[in-house]
């Protein structure tokens, strides 16, 4: 589209809103025998009538309101959006809230943001673990964070990490009176620490994945929790088997006090994304938050 028409348009919307050429003109800043003689342009253009002019009134017509419907909140989206871009020169501000799950939190999340609080300080962040599956546009947050692959197709996603990679572990007084696990059907013979999930009310089922193959294991134990560092402590303590993060586990394996079976079964895991809704206008603070936490090899 020309930017001549561009600005036709535009005038048509100013005066189909205020229903006045004199306001609609003053609004503009041209005369208001300018803005008549671009509207009459417009419509000889379309090959339709737009309004409905007496000497004390200016009405739609039915095709008028239909173009005003269908280009009014377009225009509108487009100046928000250039509104939004002068304030994120001038001064970010405002709350972004983020529900994700813990280990997302404490190590992707946190670290990242927390230069950008130092930098904006007008910006806030509000950061909820929870390994729910939220509804993250009915419980107004501004995003979430999940695996890639948990996220829904209807949400623009951006990955903020690479691939994960998940371990089966045990302390070595676990396995000194137990044989390790060699497939994932050996687990429904151990004890196993379980992760609560609240979205269905039941625990995490273990998956796993090995040439092509998947398979999902319900596991059994005595201890379950809704926290990693709690999960990895049970664990350390002798009380069964935990399936977590590896970079949560890696330092007690290099030390002998966590040990790591079913390794051909957890191969990489898609990355931490980012997700929101994606007609969504988003605050400068927001902008700012994406880019902080999207992921740069």
């Amino acid at each position: 589209m020309r930017r001549d028409n561009v600005n036709d348009y535009l005038a048509f919307i100013a005066v189909a809103r205020e229903q006045s050429f004199t306001k609609a003109a003053a609004q503009l800043g041209i005369s208001q025998s300018a803005l008549s003689y671009t509207i009459r342009t417009l419509e000889g253009k379309l090959g339709l009538r737009l309004l409905t002019r007496t000497t004390r009134s200016v009405s739609l017509t039915e095709a008028g309101e239909r173009l005003l419907l269908a280009i009014g909140p377009r225009f509108d989206e487009i100046e928000s959006e250039i509104a939004a871009l002068s304030a994120m020169r001038d001064k970010p501000a405002g709350t972004v809230r983020i529900t994700t799950v813990e280990h997302a939190a404490e190590t992707i999340l946190w670290p990242k943001l927390a230069p950008l609080l130092t930098d904006y300080p007008d910006i806030n962040v509000e950061i909820i673990s929870d390994y729910g599956l939220k509804d993250i546009v009915a419980d107004r947050y501004d995003a979430g964070v999940r695996l890639g692959e948990q996220v829904d197709q209807d949400m623009i996603s951006v990955p903020i990490s690479r691939d994960l990679q998940f371990a089966v572990v045990g302390s070595p007084a676990y396995f000194s009176d137990r044989a390790r696990p060699v497939k994932p059907q050996d687990l429904t013979e151990h004890d196993c620490i379980k992760l609560r999930l609240p979205t269905h009310g039941g625990f995490y089922i273990w998956d796993f994945t090995k040439d092509g193959r998947e398979l999902k294991v319900r596991i059994n134990g005595r201890a379950a929790f809704n926290t990693v560092q709690m999960m990895r402590q049970a664990a350390l303590d002798g009380f069964g088997l935990a399936y977590l993060p590896q970079d949560q586990v890696e330092p007690a394996i290099q030390k002998g006090k966590l040990e790591q079976v079913l390794a051909d079964w957890c191969p990489p895991r898609p990355p931490y994304h980012l997700y929101y809704p994606s007609r969504r206008q988003h605050s400068p603070a927001f902008a700012l938050v994406i880019e902080a936490l999207r992921y740069r090899t």
